[in-house]
């Protein structure tokens, strides 16, 4: 089956590239220097760091479904189609009669160009001015495991193929669409240095970085759009046709409860035409519930299959490399519980928010989730309960110790509402737990407890 599309990719010697997979609440951002007030960003915490290869996509989309997200909105992309066999693949590359093709497997992960198949083919990413050669290029993908940086040693299986135009660019801009807390709704972000790292340009040459405040009630007027285009570099009607295609980007970025829209390179050819060759879409989960068809998209079958049992109990797990699993509720707090465990000479088995309103059973199935890591020596657990019921958690804690037969050590700092009746049920448990004053002496315990291992 070939699937018609109409939309963009990246810049692959200067021509295509990977298109970057829509990822929604990336848990743990090694950066956030566009938002606010683009001040420099600052590094990830050291006992973090190993989760910016694998960070949690909660919205998993492949290549060619994004792209159909801003297609349907208008913005100005290349012609595709996308393949699930090689015969298709190449009556499509003949139906595309391009100057140039380019041929892509589809999975999520990054740097599919420098990959490797099972099959000997290298490279997820073709480009070939001969449409004969892409059925043969599909038969050596399709069916076959592609291993990239970013995949796990097996590799992952390709199941389907897009097959593109490929188109030169004469010059590259920045532009992003995102929430910015400081002015309390969206702002556009632009640079006519495009192509690159946007933090560096924020960096070195922070006067080539343009902001305009977006009115939610207006949406983006005219003079903005016209205004930013300029600054972006694009001249005679080239102008307008950039800032017609920042207002249809802000209309996606509406359309789908985006919490930012990205695009780099936003590019012009050498035809005249200006066009979205790389973009990053970041979904607002909390809009689930209005955007059905935009989550039925959803791709969970290349995800980590304990984020994705994770994902079922609400529970915002990141599986890390140490030996201490960590079990808190609040981003923050599980950050800090991490570095905590690092500065004092442990290492964090994984990142795990159980969030605000928490019920026994998800503690539970936490507790589940933890113990089925073979990684894991030592279990910390530190609960601030502002929204959180102690004696849940207590109650939670005592049964999954008793049902799942806990065989490793077991530390628990509890504060906050309720907290002495939780630290009653722990205590008339008769279980061993090693209870911790404060989040110090919980980390300090934790990485004791395997040391006498």
């Amino acid at each position: 089956m070939v699937i018609p599309l109409t939309e963009s990719q990246s810049n692959l010697d200067q021509r295509l590239g990977i298109f970057i997979i829509p990822e929604h609440h990336q848990m743990l951002k090694q950066r956030n220097s566009l938002s606010l007030s683009l001040s420099p960003s600052l590094p990830l915490s050291p006992s973090l760091q190993c989760a910016q290869v694998s960070s949690r996509r909660w919205l998993n989309l492949q290549e060619y479904q994004s792209k159909k997200l801003m297609q349907e909105s208008g913005v100005t992309v290349q012609r595709f189609y996308v393949a699930d066999n090689a015969p298709d693949a190449l009556q499509a590359a003949k139906r595309l009669g391009a100057k140039e093709i380019v041929l892509k497997a589809q999975i999520l992960a990054g740097g599919r160009g420098k990959g490797v198949f099972d099959s000997g083919l290298k490279g997820g990413v073709h480009l070939t001015k001969d449409p004969s050669v892409v059925g043969e290029l599909a038969n050596r993908m399709l069916g076959y495991s592609l291993t990239t940086k970013q995949t796990p040693k097996e590799g992952v299986k390709v199941k389907t193929v897009m097959v593109a135009e490929a188109l030169d660019i004469t010059r590259e801009t920045y532009f992003a669409i995102l929430m910015d807390r400081a002015c309390n709704g969206p702002v556009m972000v632009g640079s006519p240095q495009g192509g690159m790292d946007i933090e560096e340009v924020a960096d070195k040459t922070p006067e080539l970085i343009f902001k305009e405040v977006i009115d939610i009630f207006e949406g983006v007027r005219d003079d903005q759009a016209v205004r930013m285009a300029a600054n972006l570099g694009f001249k005679g009607p080239l102008e307008r046709q950039a800032a017609d295609q920042i207002k249809r980007l802000y209309d996606l970025f509406l359309k789908v409860d985006a919490t930012q829209v990205e695009v780099n390179p936003l590019g012009e050819t050498p035809e005249g035409q200006v066009v979205c060759f790389d973009a990053k879409i970041n979904f607002d989960d909390n809009a689930e519930f209005r955007q059905k068809a935009v989550f039925a998209l959803d791709d969970m079958s290349e995800s980590d299959p304990t984020e994705t049992e994770a994902a079922k109990w609400d529970l915002k797990y990141i599986g890390l490399d140490g030996n201490i699993a960590c079990f808190v509720n609040g981003a923050g707090l599980a950050m800090a519980t991490c570095d905590i465990i690092d500065l004092h000479g442990g290492k964090p088995a994984n990142f795990l928010d159980l969030g605000g309103g928490v019920k026994e059973k998800q503690v539970y199935e936490a507790f589940k989730l933890l113990t089925a890591d073979p990684k894991v020596e030592a279990i910390l657990v530190n609960i601030f309960g502002g929204i959180v019921n102690c004696a849940i958690i207590a109650n939670g804690i005592t049964k999954a110790c008793r049902e799942l037969e806990l065989k490793v050590p077991l530390v628990v700092r509890l504060e906050g509402t309720n907290v002495q009746e939780a630290k009653r049920i722990l205590s008339e448990s008769g279980l061993p737990i090693v209870a911790a004053n404060d989040l110090e002496d919980a980390a300090k315990k934790a990485v004791a407890a395997i040391a006498k291992k």
